[in-house]
Formats: C-alpha cells, structure tokens, sequence
C-alpha cells in the first residue's frame, strides 16, 4: 500500500474515483447521487494539490482511492476520503485511514464529520477509533486522540 501527495498525473482518476465513491452515498442513506461541492471537479480536485492536500492510495500501482486533509497546528482536519466504489468492502476504507493516522503521526488530534444520513460512514468512522463528540441537522461530528504521538 502507498499513501502519498497526489500528483498532476492522478488528477482525473482521482477526480472520478471521488465521483463514482459519493455517487454510491444513494444506496446508504443519500436521496439522489452527488457528492460534497466539487466532488466530480478536476479543477477543485487539482486546487487542493497545489494547496498539498490532495492524497492518493494505491495498491500495487493502481490507485484505490484518496484523501483531502487539512493541518492546522497539531490538529489534522480529515476532509475528504474516497474510496473506488469497486474495491468497496475490502478493508481498504480503513487501511487508508491508519495510514492517514501513520502519515502524520505527530499531530494530537484527527477531526472529520459526516452527514448525519450516511449510514455507512457512521458505522465506518467508530470501527476506526473516532468518537462521537457532537452532531448537528446535517452533520455528525468526530474525533480521535492521537495515541502514537511521542
């Protein structure tokens, strides 16, 4: 498994791994196909890594899925994971976000919500370690203390 900065050339796999991966958010909870705001842009997509927070995974040489992550300080804000709707199922979901975890190991705290309908990932983020620590009309909130920083 690779966890690494996205490149100019993963742009359009990611791009449309990202679309593919929330479009299937209809079958859990969802009420029509989309995604978070410019999920299926190349343009957005590519914005963020220039920014460096586009993050691709890979399993031997084909891209798997990928992450869009914010730093603040020691606090790592978990924007975005996306994962090919065909490898779904597979563990992949949750390797990804050990090596997230793994990749910036000496932050305190990892951050993310998700919106309050997504079934699967309410299920999927406290298989991980995360802890509920609030929730509003759209979202559900969620945290995880860092137990590997030194």
């Amino acid at each position: 498994m690779v966890f690494r900065k996205a490149t100019e050339e993963d742009i359009l796999t990611l791009t449309e791994i990202s679309k593919n991966a929330f479009d299937t958010d209809i079958f859990v909870g969802g009420t029509e196909k989309g995604g978070p705001p410019d999920y299926d842009s190349p343009q957005w997509h590519r914005k963020m890594m220039w920014e460096n927070h586009l993050f691709t995974y890979s399993d031997d040489n084909e891209i798997v899925g990928g992450a869009v992550l914010f730093r603040n300080g020691t606090k790592l804000f978990v924007g975005r994971i996306f994962i090919s709707p065909k490898f779904l199922g597979k563990g992949f979901g949750k390797l990804l976000m050990q090596e997230i975890e793994d990749y910036f190991s000496d932050v305190d705290k990892f951050v993310l919500d998700t919106p309050i309908w997504n079934v699967r990932t309410n299920r999927f983020y406290p298989k991980c370690g995360y802890m509920e620590t609030g929730r509003d009309e759209e979202s559900v909130f969620y945290e995880k203390i860092n137990g590997k920083k030194a």
